[in-house]
């Protein structure tokens, strides 16, 4: 009696074929960071998008037929598209995950990744709201991510999305129905918070907060975005100057703002030296993402 073959332990044709387009985009050294971190993931996402897989594909699946050569060429082509222009992956599948929810995206608005998800979704912000938080404002809200999250995260609150550019209103527009949340939150064109209408119990603002010397030095990846979303002025802190000074003014008596500020740390802390804010725990560090009351913002100067 013929024993049994052992299952083979060599990767997949689909496997391989991620593996090879792997290998070209680290060659040609494209800038990753816009929902993944390393060339074997970005090739398994637009793989399997060219595919029409789902993106949690078992890439060895014994169930999956090979590529086919007219399969290959397309993801091929793909590939070469992602390292000729240099735009982030998502702008070319139209399509990016923010905490495992899907999101419409195009050049018009920046690719989601704001850290401010993460706290959202794990519920490290809850401890500092009122229990009757219910009115919350998403500044500079893009693509009106983190407002669907928020939406998601509470069912009981409203939201308004505020943002200064129409084009990004837009694509704001198209998730808000996507996620079937336009009862829910209001889209707001507000050049910062000037057509905001408060009290807010809670602002979650990603606003532009790159420096200049940052600004230059930035891949064709993140040039490729909309630059009013990025540049934050010399010391990144243009946008939030402004922001602090008149926040009070639109938060409740007990509310709350949740700002990025990415690795501009040390810049805001010479910015607002009498500030002294809680800083959340985030997979890219513990000096991202800061909370601020109402309270501790009351004496921010005019800037």
């Amino acid at each position: 009696m013929t024993a049994p073959a052992a299952p083979s332990t060599l990767p997949s044709a689909l496997h391989r074929l991620v593996q090879a387009q792997a290998q070209r985009l680290q060659d040609a050294h494209v800038s990753l960071g816009h929902g993944t971190s390393n060339a074997f993931d970005e090739a398994a996402w637009l793989t399997l998008w060219r595919l029409g897989l789902p993106l949690d594909t078992d890439l060895d699946d014994p169930a999956l037929p090979a590529p086919t050569e007219p399969q290959r060429d397309a993801v091929e082509s793909l590939i070469a598209e992602r390292i000729r222009t240099r735009k982030p992956a998502a702008y070319l599948t139209r399509e990016a995950w923010l905490q495992g929810v899907s999101f419409y995206v195009d050049e018009r608005a920046i690719v989601p990744r704001s850290l401010i998800a993460e706290p959202l979704a794990d519920g490290s912000i809850d401890a500092f709201l009122h229990p009757a938080t219910h009115r919350v404002l998403d500044l500079c809200t893009g693509n009106g991510s983190l407002a669907v999250l928020a939406a998601l995260a509470w069912p009981d609150v409203v939201v308004d999305a505020a943002d200064i550019s129409p084009d990004a209103l837009a694509v704001a527009r198209i998730n808000v129905a996507r996620h079937d949340l336009s009862d829910r939150i209001r889209l707001l064109h507000s050049d910062g918070l000037a057509q905001c209408e408060g009290p807010y119990d809670l602002v979650l603002c990603n606003p532009p907060y790159v420096n200049s010397a940052s600004m230059q030095a930035l891949p064709a990846e993140y040039r490729a975005e909309p630059e009013l979303a990025l540049a934050g002025g010399e010391d990144g802190m243009d946008f939030i100057r402004p922001l602090l000074a008149r926040l009070p003014d639109f938060l409740s008596e007990r509310g709350v703002l949740v700002l990025e500020i990415g690795h501009e740390a040390a810049y805001f802390e010479t910015a607002f030296p009498h500030l002294n804010p809680v800083w959340l725990d985030t997979s890219a560090g513990d000096r991202q993402v800061l909370l601020l009351t109402r309270e501790a913002l009351k004496d921010t100067p005019a800037p």
